[in-house]
């Protein structure tokens, strides 16, 4: 459901509510005070139903825009897969990332080099890595 109808709708439950407030005071500007102030009159006995409806369709509204809101946030997808390559001899390999901790050393299985992240980089997977890490992923900072 769109959220700017529930608000649209409250406004005009609310502007309904309020009409035994502004609606006599209207007809009487008009020139039609006797025969319309009866009416108001009458709306007044149930302005309390239509408030409660106006609030009731504002709340509605904005849980629907914070839910909507909140969504498009966490649609996010981390992916934990990246391939290593090694600068040394060239070698290539799939890993899994850890979600939990940053891995600030990985031995190449192929020349057995120790690699460690270059300057400014949070880990291994974030240097030699086709895929930066979890939390760079999902624009936090990283586990330093």
């Amino acid at each position: 459901m769109n959220y700017k109808k529930s608000i649209i709708g409250s406004i005009i439950a609310f502007v309904i509510a309020t009409s035994c407030c502004w609606l006599p005071a209207l007809i009487i500007m008009l020139g039609g005070a006797s025969s319309m102030l009866a009416f108001a009159k009458g709306i007044e006995q149930f302005s309390g139903v239509f408030m409660a409806i106006g609030v009731l369709s504002l709340v509605y509204g904005v849980f629907l825009y914070y839910k909507k809101r909140k969504a498009a946030i966490v649609s996010i997808e981390v992916q934990l897969l990246s391939t290593i390559t090694c600068p040394k001899c060239g070698n290539n390999k799939e890993e899994e990332m850890p979600t939990n901790a940053c891995q600030y050393f990985y031995e190449c299985e192929s020349c057995k080099a120790v690699l460690n992240p270059k300057k400014g980089d949070c880990c291994v997977f974030c240097s030699y890595g086709t895929i930066a890490c979890p939390p760079i992923q999902q624009n936090q900072n990283c586990c330093n």
